[in-house]
């Protein structure tokens, strides 16, 4: 028999600004214990130096965190060049110096043009990727070095928003990209190309997914309304599971069409899209969950919210 979890049955989403000096597994366990949750898991890992945006889902809605580990993400980073880390960020150890005081502002935006768009990452030995089942940060404390294919990733944005000359120069970027992209490795990359190296010593995730800064919240302040009692207030901070999927199409399905959908059955949808994922709710707007349009223009249930628990 399966042990039964402990703690409540709470669903939503935690739009949180996640601390520099922990992890994310770290800043999840925190504000799971502050809410007294039984289910709940983070969207994608930030670096404990990172802060910012850090979706956390609770209870059903943890069936849709793939959605927002899949979404664009957004992030204001500084970089010092002349200095590179074996980490490719401040907490590592210092591998090469060099006197990057002939760098200039020109330079650095001319360099950066070379990564707009589609380009190629080899990903950092201290990201969370995995190598024969191990997160190569991992083996990397280890000492090991394991061979890293190069990625392809987009960079959709990627602004210069201040350049501070002197040996080692401070510059400071704004980037949109899609998932998977490293700022380390960015970092480093485009310090190789004014040959002088760089690493990252500030990163901040202003956006991920249909989730900015203004949605967030600190764990100081959920921290505050525990001790004062404030629990439905805390509980107002969870949006719905649906938010995570704004992107997708959504289609309403009467109460019979809905009760054969939990059944597991596909049902016809009138002017449904022709393909794809699709958001599923009542007409009454109840959300029911995610579903796929198959070939025949029915919609198949994919993931469903169970209700009532």
């Amino acid at each position: 028999m399966a042990r039964r979890r402990r703690g409540r049955a709470l669903d939503g989403i935690l739009v949180l600004d996640k601390p520099a000096g922990m992890s994310s597994n770290q800043a999840l366990q925190i504000a799971k214990r502050l809410y007294f949750a039984a289910k709940a898991g983070h969207t994608g890992s930030l670096d404990p130096l990172a802060t910012g945006v850090l979706p956390l889902c609770f209870g059903e809605a943890t069936k849709f965190s793939q959605f927002l580990l899949d979404a664009d993400k957004a992030y204001e980073s500084t970089l010092v060049l002349g200095t590179v880390t074996d980490t490719g960020d401040a907490e590592g150890e210092v591998v090469h110096r060099a006197d990057a005081a002939h760098v200039s502002e020109a330079d650095v935006a001319c360099a950066l043009q070379a990564f707009r768009g589609e380009i190629e990452q080899v990903p950092s030995m201290y990201s969370a990727i995995k190598h024969g089942g191990q997160p190569l940060y991992k083996l990397a404390r280890q000492g090991q070095v394991v061979e890293r294919k190069a990625r392809k990733v987009h960079i959709k944005c990627l602004e210069l928003r201040g350049f501070r000359g002197g040996e080692a120069p401070e510059v400071d970027l704004y980037l949109e990209c899609s998932k998977g992209t490293y700022v380390r490795s960015l970092a480093e990359d485009l310090g190789s190309a004014l040959g002088c190296g760089a690493h990252v010593t500030a990163l901040r995730r202003t956006r991920a997914g249909p989730f900015g800064l203004e949605d967030s919240v600190s764990l100081e302040t959920l921290e505050a309304l525990k001790n004062n009692q404030q629990l439905a207030e805390m509980d107002a901070l969870l949006m719905p599971a649906d938010t995570a999927l704004g992107s997708l199409p959504l289609v309403r399905l009467s109460e019979s069409g809905g009760f054969y959908l939990r059944q597991g059955q596909p049902v016809l949808v009138p002017n449904a899209p022709c393909d794809g994922m699709v958001r599923v709710a009542l007409e009454n707007g109840e959300f029911l969950g995610v579903g796929e349009i198959l070939d025949d223009g029915r919609v198949a249930p994919r993931r469903l919210i169970v209700t009532g628990r």
